[in-house]
């Protein structure tokens, strides 16, 4: 039974799940993040940094305990808890795939208490069929949707990184 207030998770291959943000190994997280994901690439260590102290939960999977044993995962997620949440950056390093860790990871985040009843978006490319097995669907009525573009130079700017 999850509590709202849970922090910790393991599985019985012995990895474990936390959101104790002081485990994260940022220098991991932005080294894949950078240099092997689609949706960041190049993105600067100093913004990392900042998207992982404003994000409410980030969740880090360990092979162990997480104080101690290697990262091989990462999510986080924006949300008021109340309407609305975002998923993103989720990832497991390439030589622990396949080991069902993913499907463990988003379980464990649309499970939380508080994150379960909000509108719960993300954006993929690929990983479709994953996030349809725990609810998540393409957009209904997208034409009453609007977004505004992501602009690095205006984001850069605010964290004074000169690119």
């Amino acid at each position: 039974m999850q509590k709202a207030d849970q922090t910790l998770w393991e599985n019985k291959e012995g990895f474990t799940i936390s959101t104790n943000k002081d485990f994260l190994d940022k220098e991991m997280i932005h080294r894949f993040l950078s240099e092997d994901s689609y949706w960041v690439k190049g993105i600067t260590r100093e913004l990392v940094n900042a998207f992982i102290e404003n994000s409410i939960l980030c969740y880090g999977i360990y092979d162990g305990d997480p104080a101690t044993a290697k990262q091989v995962g990462f999510a986080r997620v924006v949300s008021d808890f109340v309407r609305f949440s975002w998923l993103g950056d989720v990832f497991i390093i390439p030589e622990y795939r396949k080991k069902g860790l993913g499907k463990w990871l988003i379980s464990v985040i649309t499970s939380h208490p508080k994150l379960k009843g909000t509108s719960f978006q993300l954006a993929t490319k690929d990983a479709h069929s994953l996030y349809a097995q725990y609810g998540f669907q393409p957009l209904e009525q997208v034409e009453n949707r609007m977004a505004r573009s992501l602009n690095w130079e205006a984001v850069n700017d605010a964290y004074r990184i000169n690119k």
